[in-house]
């Protein structure tokens, strides 16, 4: 049975990160990429979104910053997704020194 996806349009949490980088539409790419193989990805007009179980996060590939736009029915579940979803991208991208720093919004 398959586990159930959270539909990104219900929502009660959400945080948001923007990472300086020149490369973000590569980071973008590789971090679906890589969460494609155990999540599904959606693809918006502004970027991949990441729909985990728990919820998602929406990647908004800038000029000089990746978006990350992070959401979830709940505060645990918004945790896990910033965690995860940060994680990766600060190990993808430690040659580069990204950090993410997330700014809660809800």
């Amino acid at each position: 049975m398959a586990r159930p996806r959270i539909d990104p349009a219900v929502t009660a949490h959400v945080a948001r990160a923007a990472v300086a980088t020149e490369t973000a539409a590569r980071y973008a790419k590789q971090l679906a990429s890589h969460f494609g193989h155990k999540a599904e990805i959606r693809t918006e007009a502004e970027g991949p979104r990441i729909v985990l179980t728990v919820g998602s996060c929406l990647l908004v590939p800038g000029d000089h910053a990746l978006e990350l736009r992070a959401q979830s029915e709940t505060r645990e579940g918004l945790e896990r997704v910033q965690k995860v979803v940060g994680s990766h991208l600060e190990r993808f991208g430690q040659r580069d020194g990204l950090a993410v720093e997330w700014v809660d919004r809800a």
